[in-house]
C-alpha cells in the first residue's frame, strides 16, 4: 500500500544469513511470524491514520480538536513525512548498535505507547503519541523488511516471492485497520452501544486509537512469542568503539532536513518548498550529461525520484483531501447500510491484494517486451493524474448534494494501477543503478522521495477547505493537469533516462 509505501521502505541488508529453517509451505517458517507481525503493526498505523484528520477537522462538541482543514493538513503532512525520514536513522541504529530484531521489539512497544496516549483525549497526549509512532515506526518498519530479507541465503529463487507473502500481510492489515477503527470512531451503532454503556460518546475517537494500539500489542505478542525461529534473525552487531558515530550523524542530518521542510510551512519560508523539486531537477541534469556511466546513473536516479515525489504528493491525499471529500461530500449509506468515510481508505489495499498478481502475470508474459522502469513510472503518473480527472465531475456533481460511492472507489481503481506501475519497481530500480559503493545513500534519496511526497499531500490538500463546494472541481483540475504535464514530459524523457541507465532495464 500502501506504501511507497509503497511501498514498504527495505534497508540494505548487512548482516550475515542466518542458518536454514524449518520450512512451511515452501518457505521459512519464522516468515509468517513475520507475516502476521507485520500485518498487525500495519493495522496500528492505517488504522490510526484512517481516523487522523477527521478528529483533527472534528468540532470541539463532537470530541475532535476543531482545527482548520489548512492546520489539519499540514500536520498530517509532517507526521507522514517524519515517519518515512526517520527510517533512515532507524535502519542506521539496527545496523550498527541495536541489530533488527531489537530495533523491532523497542519500535512495536513504542508504537503502542503511542497509540495508547492518543486514546487520550487531550491535545498534549495526541501530539506526544505521534511522536512516539514516528520514532516506534522508523525503528520497526525498515528492520522488520530486513529480517524478512535475512531469512533466504543469496541468489534464492524464492526470495521474491517471499516478500510478496510479506507484503500481503502489510495490505491485509492496512485493509482491515480503517474498518476496525473507522466503526469504533465513526459508525452510529458503536455510539449508541457507548450511550448503553454510560460512555460519552463524542469520545469515540479514542475507542478506534485505542484498538490501533490493541493492534500493535498483538503485533508485539506474535513477534515475541511466536519468534523462536528469529532468535538468530538480525543480532546486535558486535561491539565496536564508535559504532554509534553513524548513527548520530544520520540522526542529526535527518533532523536538520526535518526542520527545514518544516520551516517551508512558516509564512516568508515557504519559498523553500520550490527547492524540493528545483534542486532534484538541477541534480538530474547535471549528472545525466556527465562522461562518466557511473555518475550518469545518478541522473536517471533522480529522473525516478521525481517521479516518485509527485505520484506521493497526490496519491497520499487519502488520508486527507480525499477523506474530506468521502466525509462531506460522499453518500453516508449504501443499499441501506451506513458507510462511515473512514472505510474509504480500505479501497486501495483491497484493489492492491486484487491487482498485483495481475500486474506481475501481465509483466511476465510479456516478457523482453514489458515497458522499460522510467516507462512504467511515466504509466504511473498518467493513472493517477486519470484518477483525480475524475474526481472533477464528481466534485461538480457534490455541489448540488452528496455523490455515490463509486467516484472515489474509480480513484483509488486508477490509483492502485498507477501504483503497480510505480512503487514495485522503485526500490528495485535504485538499488541496481546505484554505484556499489553508494547504495545506502541511494537507497535514503529513495525513502526522501516518499517523505516528500507524503509532506506535500499535505500542503497540497491545505487548499481543499478553501472556498464554496462549487471550486473543488478546480482543485481536483489543477492537480490532475498538473500531474498530466509531468506524465507527457516524462514520456520525452524516456529515450534520454534509458541511454543515462546503462543497459538496466
Amino acid at each position: 500500500m500502501s506504501s511507497p509505501a509503497p511501498v514498504s521502505p527495505v534497508p540494505i541488508e548487512t548482516e550475515a544469513v542466518v542458518p536454514a529453517h524449518p520450512q512451511l509451505f515452501g518457505h521459512p517458517r519464522p516468515l509468517y511470524t513475520l507475516f502476521f507481525a507485520e500485518l498487525w503493526e500495519r493495522f496500528s498505523y492505517y488504522g490510526m491514520r484512517a481516523l487522523l484528520t477527521f478528529y483533527m477537522v472534528a468540532p470541539v462538541a463532537k470530541g475532535g480538536m476543531g482545527l482548520p482543514d489548512n492546520k489539519a493538513a499540514l500536520i498530517y503532512g509532517t507526521y507522514t513525512m517524519s515517519v518515512y525520514m526517520l527510517s533512515i536513522p532507524g535502519g542506521m541504529i539496527a545496523d550498527n548498535i541495536l541489530g533488527s530484531r531489537m530495533a523491532v521489539l523497542i519500535g512495536g512497544i513504542i508504537i503502542a505507547a503511542g497509540h495508547f496516549l492518543m486514546a487520550v483525549p487531550g491535545d498534549f497526549t495526541f501530539y506526544l503519541g505521534l511522536l512516539l509512532i514516528v520514532l516506534g515506526t522508523g525503528l520497526l518498519k525498515p528492520n522488520i523488511s530486513a529480517m524478512v530479507g535475512q531469512l533466504y541465503r543469496p541468489g534464492d529463487s524464492r526470495r521474491d516471492a517471499g516478500f510478496s507473502i510479506f507484503y500481503m500481510g502489510i495490505n491485509l492489515g492496512a485493509f482491515i485497520a480503517p474498518l476496525a477503527t473507522g466503526f469504533l470512531a465513526q459508525h452510529s451503532k458503536f455510539k449508541e452501544l457507548l450511550t448503553g454503556w454510560g460512555f460519552n460518546p463524542v469520545h469515540s475517537w479514542h475507542w478506534g486509537f485505542a484498538a490501533a494500539g490493541v493492534g500493535m500489542v498483538l503485533g508485539l505478542v506474535v513477534f515475541a512469542v511466536f519468534g523462536r525461529g528469529l532468535k538468530e534473525v538480525g543480532p546486535a552487531p558486535a561491539a565496536a568503539p564508535g559504532a554509534w558515530r553513524k548513527p548520530l550523524l544520520t540522526l542529526v542530518g535527518t533532523l536538520a532536513l526535518w526542520g527545514i521542510v518544516k520551516l517551508s510551512d512558516t509564512a516568508g519560508f515557504t519559498w523553500i518548498r520550490y527547492l524540493f523539486i528545483l534542486v532534484p531537477v538541477a541534480l538530474m541534469v547535471w549528472f545525466g550529461f556527465s562522461r562518466q556511466e557511473d555518475v550518469r546513473r545518478l541522473g536517471a536516479i533522480f529522473f525516478f525520484f521525481i517521479g516518485a515525489f509527485v505520484f506521493w504528493a497526490l496519491f497520499e491525499q487519502a488520508g486527507t483531501s480525499l477523506s474530506l471529500f468521502a466525509d462531506r461530500y460522499t453518500a453516508t449509506h449504501v443499499g441501506g447500510v451506513e458507510v462511515p468515510s473512514s472505510w474509504y481508505q480500505a479501497a486501495n489495499p483491497i484493489f492492491v491484494i486484487l491487482l498485483a498478481p495481475v500486474f506481475a502475470l501481465a509483466w511476465t508474459r510479456l516478457g523482453a517486451r514489458q515497458p522499460s522502469s522510467p516507462m512504467k513510472f511515466t504509466l504511473g503518473l498518467f493513472f493517477l493524474a486519470l484518477g483525480f480527472s475524475l474526481m472533477i465531475p464528481a466534485a461538480r456533481l457534490a455541489a448540488e448534494g452528496r455523490v455515490s460511492p463509486l467516484w472515489l472507489l474509480g480513484l483509488y481503481l486508477l490509483q492502485t494501477m498507477g501504483e503497480m506501475c510505480l512503487s514495485p519497481v522503485g526500490l528495485s530500480t535504485f538499488t541496481k543503478l546505484a554505484p556499489r559503493h553508494l547504495v545506502g545513500a541511494m537507497l535514503g534519496i529513495w525513502f526522501l522521495g516518499a517523505a516528500f511526497g507524503n509532506k506535500f499531500a499535505g500542503v497540497l490538500a491545505a487548499s481543499f477547505g478553501e472556498g464554496e463546494a462549487g471550486q473543488l472541481d478546480r482543485f481536483f483540475g489543477q492537480q490532475a493537469l498538473a500531474v498530466f504535464i509531468v506524465a507527457g514530459v516524462f514520456l520525452a524523457l524516456v529515450p534520454w533516462v534509458r541511454r543515462r541507465m546503462g543497459g538496466v532495464l
